[in-house]
């Protein structure tokens, strides 16, 4: 039928058309431009083209009809033509990845067999050939060079041959056993064949994959390390020299960030050696120069600790059909006896390094290549090269605020005499720069003359990290907004100050919109709108309308629990890709199960503060195995130095607040919250049998009937498990807040036990009418205990509209007959 060459007919009234050239050419340019044309632009078509006169059209349509037919199953061969290319260069991996096993696994029977033969022994020392390596007792040790080496020229190039050769022990033998790392599993969309060390000096991790970029373009971005890795903070080329073979020998500097306030930065001094195998393959392997005589070396940098990279690199290989096939080895020993015993995991975990450092890598290449080759503009009309320069700074300015560096101007304040919130100051002109004129929507422009950073770390038990920091991204109202009040009134009026949180009261609902996605889903960002609610007072000079730059990381449960973060930073509405960003934020990262001790040192200072409660929950989940992980809080405000005092004095109150608001929200989350039918008693209120058992008597005494069924013993199941709506109201609070509701009300609401303290009933009532009426019928409730009110309008923490049937309230009497609370019980309430 219809087509697009010389060839291709038509058929009008059982005869066939031959299409001209000319006819052909005519309906191309127009497919260019519209490939599905409505009827009555084919109609304009045959007008326009007096060469298509002769054809119906109905024979036109069938055409476009065929061309979009041929279109879809050229995209759809050239797809699956990737697809086989993928899967052929990932079969080739597998075999290798098979061929390393079966000489791991003739090691490992030979080790066996050696000790079956020699029990006494316990010691074996053999050369594994293949390998390069020397096991010992079972465990495979690379030859450690104890021996300081000849840093000369002719030295380092020894250096560099023999690094090249464990480096590919690793990558393609045996020299370390690898065991895969949970959670990944190959496949043509993986992100490849990821492996953890098992049993080797210090943590390694390998991976190899496949990245449609050119082997000269794969090496040249893993060598800028800064571009990738979020965790290097510096990576400084001291010298080069060329070898015989065409290669290149470096002497390198490198500085990577501390992921938590709690443990120094780490600095490495090595040699990378860049060569072009006898296959064509590139090669990158680089190791630590701490053992060297009579060359350059590196003396130690303050505020680092000095670590060593063991032999590591990358294997880069062309892949037939275009891309490179990629081997990565990561090994490092960082120093873990320089942290807290609390934090060792941190430095010890192989599956941290791999997730953090191997992968990054692989994400980061598999990202330039979908860039290059869809480069679609997304959120904000913005590139994805432009979101992921973004995202990079934001991320690289939360690792400046949490480390704090001394050479980039930060200096410290002094404490108030409770060590749990630093605060640091950076009035450095370089830093100013990034943070000057930062302009708002309402015209006004900031000057500020210095940046503050509020920073603290926390134990958290028993929350996975990616559930606690979803509850973060997605309530953020729980927390944002607590004790901001506590701004000093001379710190607003004296001047503005860019706040990277709104001021209580001042703005209510957030409104994201979504920017874009990063490979896996593994990091997105978004912008947030919170939206003003008429507060605004041009004597504070704030913005009508506050925007917040958002990134999130790790908020994925099914996947390997990994580091969760969520970093934001206040923009304009309009701005631009070179706008000044300061930077705030949560970090969270799972400390690995077989750190169970806590440590006696006290540099953990908010651990004790975890405490909250009753400690019977916990104690009970204990038994079933702790999971810790550490959080790892920074604020940065911009603000004018006379101010320093008064913002000082509000930074440390807000994130102390916070503190508080996020350790409210793990108790709510974790496991152990849910023993009691999902249930936890409210801070500041009676046992949840006692106040169940109240509410139950109270109705009973007023109203003359049962609220509850019979349910054995257990009234608190009862109540919780009741289909009507039911929360309570404090009568000491004014406005009057909640104190608890059971399943159907916390529905209701919207909202959950530990953030059900901060509504009030005002703001259910969000009516003039609804206001009058609760307000006024409280004396009547107090003096005749109870009373029925017919249905109506209320709302939802989350602003959504809630009709109910028909509403009851009575007074809720303690065990001294003495008023208690409120209980309100709404009937066949449901959404709008």
């Amino acid at each position: 039928m219809g087509g697009g060459s010389n060839n291709s007919h038509n058929m009008d009234n059982g005869k066939y058309v031959r299409y001209t050239p000319e006819q052909v050419e005519a309906l191309e340019r127009l497919y260019n431009d519209c490939p599905k044309p409505s009827s009555m632009r084919r109609q304009q078509l045959i007008r326009e083209c007096p060469i298509l006169s002769n054809i119906e059209p109905k024979q036109i349509k069938v055409w476009f009809q065929n061309r979009r037919c041929r279109e879809k199953q050229r995209k759809e061969a050239s797809r699956l033509q990737a697809v086989n290319r993928k899967l052929t260069a990932m079969n080739k991996l597998l075999m290798e990845e098979n061929d390393r096993l079966q000489k791991q696994v003739s090691h490992l029977v030979y080790e066996n067999s050696y000790f079956r033969q020699h029990p006494q022994n316990g010691n074996l020392a053999t050369t594994d050939t293949s390998c390069e390596s020397v096991v010992t007792s079972g465990q495979h040790h690379l030859t450690p060079q104890h021996q300081p080496r000849d840093a000369s020229p002719a030295g380092l190039l020894s250096i560099a041959d023999e690094t090249l050769t464990e480096f590919i022990s690793k990558a393609t033998g045996t020299a370390v056993e690898w065991v895969q790392m949970p959670g990944m599993k190959p496949g043509p969309d993986s992100i490849g064949i990821v492996a953890i060390s098992h049993g080797c000096t210090g943590i390694a991790a390998r991976a190899c994959g496949l990245v449609g970029l050119d082997p000269t373009r794969v090496a040249e971005i893993l060598k800028d390390k800064p571009c990738w890795s979020r965790d290097c903070r510096s990576l400084d080329i001291v010298n080069v020299l060329s070898t015989a073979n065409g290669g290149t020998l470096e002497l390198i500097y490198m500085q990577l960030y501390a992921p938590t306030t709690l443990a120094p930065a780490r600095d490495f001094w090595m040699l990378r050696y860049t060569s072009v195998m006898e296959d064509g393959s590139l090669v990158i392997c680089e190791r630590s120069l701490n053992n060297t005589q009579n060359g350059p070396s590196m003396p130690p940098s303050p505020h680092f600790v000095r670590a060593e990279i063991l032999p590591s690199g990358y294997l880069i290989r062309p892949c037939e059909g275009g891309g490179s096939i990629l081997h990565i080895v990561d090994h490092f020993d960082l120093e873990p006896w320089s942290v807290p015993e609390v934090l060792r995991s941190l430095y010890e975990s192989s599956t941290l390094l791999a997730q953090r450092t191997t992968m990054a890598a692989l994400r980061y290449l598999r990202q330039i290549s979908q860039e290059i080759s869809q480069p679609n503009v997304t959120g904000w009309g913005r590139r994805p090269a432009a979101l992921r320069a973004l995202s990079q700074r934001l991320s690289k300015g939360f690792n400046e605020a949490v480390n704090g560096f001394s050479d980039e101007g930060w200096s410290m304040l002094e404490s108030d005499g409770i060590d749990d919130v630093t605060l640091l100051v950076n009035s450095s002109p370089t830093k100013m720069m990034l943070t000057s004129s930062l302009p708002f929507s309402n015209g006004f422009t900031s000057m500020p003359s210095a940046v503050l950073c509020a920073k603290a770390s926390m134990l958290l038990q028993n929350v996975p990290p990616s559930i606690l920091l979803r509850f973060l991204r997605e309530h953020r109202q729980e927390w944002a907004d607590n004790s901001i009040d506590a701004y000093s009134a001379a710190a607003i009026k004296a001047g503005p100050c860019s706040l990277p949180i709104p001021r209580p009261g001042s703005f209510g609902g957030q409104v994201i919109l979504p920017l874009a996605h990063t490979i896996e889903n593994e990091e997105f960002m978004e912008v947030i709108k919170l939206e003003s609610l008429g507060h605004y007072q041009e004597d504070m000079m704030m913005p009508a309308d506050i925007f917040l730059l958002q990134m999130c990381s790790g908020v994925d449960e099914n996947a390997v629990e990994s580091c969760a973060e969520l970093i934001f930073a206040p923009i304009d509405a309009s701005f631009s890709d070179d706008a000044p960003i300061i930077p705030s934020g949560f970090r969270i990262i799972p400390l690995d199960s077989k750190s169970e001790g806590l440590s006696p040192n006290r540099t953990l200072d908010l651990a004790s503060a975890l405490d909250v409660g009753s400690r019977t929950a916990g104690d009970s989940c204990g038994s079933r195995g702790n999971t810790k992980s550490v959080m790892t809080i920074a604020f940065q405000l911009a603000f004018e130095m006379h101010m320093q005092e008064n913002v000082a004095s509000m930074a440390r109150q807000y994130v102390r607040s916070v503190i508080a608001s996020v350790q409210r929200v793990a108790l709510a989350l974790s496991p152990s919250s849910h023993q009691l039918s999902g249930l936890r008693p409210p801070p500041a209120s009676p046992e949840a049998h006692t106040l169940a058992r109240w509410i139950s008597h109270s109705y009973r005494c007023y109203l003359g009937v049962d609220l509850l069924k019979p349910h054995g013993t257990d009234i608190l199941k009862s109540l919780w498990h009741h289909p009507d709506a039911v929360m309570c109201c404090s009568l000491k609070a004014l406005p009057p807040v909640f104190t608890f509701a059971n399943q159907a009300g916390l529905d209701m609401l919207e909202t959950t036990l530990v953030a059900l303290q901060d509504i009030t009933l005002e703001k259910i009532f969000d009516n003039n009418n609804g206001k009058k009426t609760m307000c006024s019928d409280f004396p009547q409730i107090m003096q005749q205990g109870f009373m029925c009110m017919d249905g109506g309008v209320c709302m939802s923490s989350m602003g959504r509209a809630v009709t109910y049937e028909k509403a009851v309230a009575w007074k809720v009497l303690n065990d001294d007959e003495e008023p208690h609370c409120i209980c309100f019980m709404f009937l066949n309430w449901s959404f709008i």
